[in-house]
């Protein structure tokens, strides 16, 4: 591609969302630019993972740094969970497609993973802690799962208005983009 790839962050409610990804099929340059600007858009927007849902593609891509340094970048390119378990711990997780709304949730210590990377070679691989809630988050973003369907009702009740500001936002951007 002569143009640098850029893309923005898609919002809640989006209906990309709630759709299962499709798995990568070709490996290649296009996809090491898609990788490489699912990056970028991460950063830009101070995130630690990002799904490619998130960006408005349809696809099992997930790109994670849970430190900030360039050496934990982590491409995950059709994964799948293989097993969960250890202790489970709540934190407060935030997601890009919902800023601003922050809620408690509750995920295992570990993640046992199946994927491939960016050139195609597979790889089994356990993540603990902090990295493994992270891509527990993100690969809830390939299944069409969402931060509000992880938030306690609580959360969700204390989030309402925002999350009914968003479905707004978003009904009228579609209004407009119909004229």
């Amino acid at each position: 591609m002569s143009k640098s790839l850029e893309f923005e962050v898609t919002l809640y409610p989006d209906p990309v969302l709630r759709k299962p990804a499709a798995p990568v099929e070709t490996f290649g340059t296009d996809l090491k630019e898609t990788i490489e600007a699912m990056f970028a858009r991460m950063r830009e927007s101070n995130g630690v993972g990002l799904a490619a849902p998130q960006v408005g593609l349809k696809q099992r891509i997930l790109v994670v740094n849970h430190t900030g340094e360039d050496s934990d970048d982590l491409v995950l390119v059709n994964p799948e969970i293989q097993k969960l378990w250890g202790p489970r711990d709540v934190m407060e997780e935030g997601c890009l497609s919902f800023p601003g709304i922050f809620g408690e949730v509750s995920r295992p210590e570990k993640v046992k993973l199946t994927a491939q990377t960016p050139e195609g070679e597979a790889f089994e691989k356990v993540y603990e802690g902090f990295l493994s809630r992270v891509i527990q988050h993100e690969m809830d973003h390939l299944e069409g799962v969402l931060l509000v369907d992880r938030m306690s009702p609580a959360d969700k009740l204390k989030n309402k208005v925002a999350f009914e500001n968003m479905v707004h936002d978003y009904k009228d951007a579609q209004a407009k983009a119909e004229r």
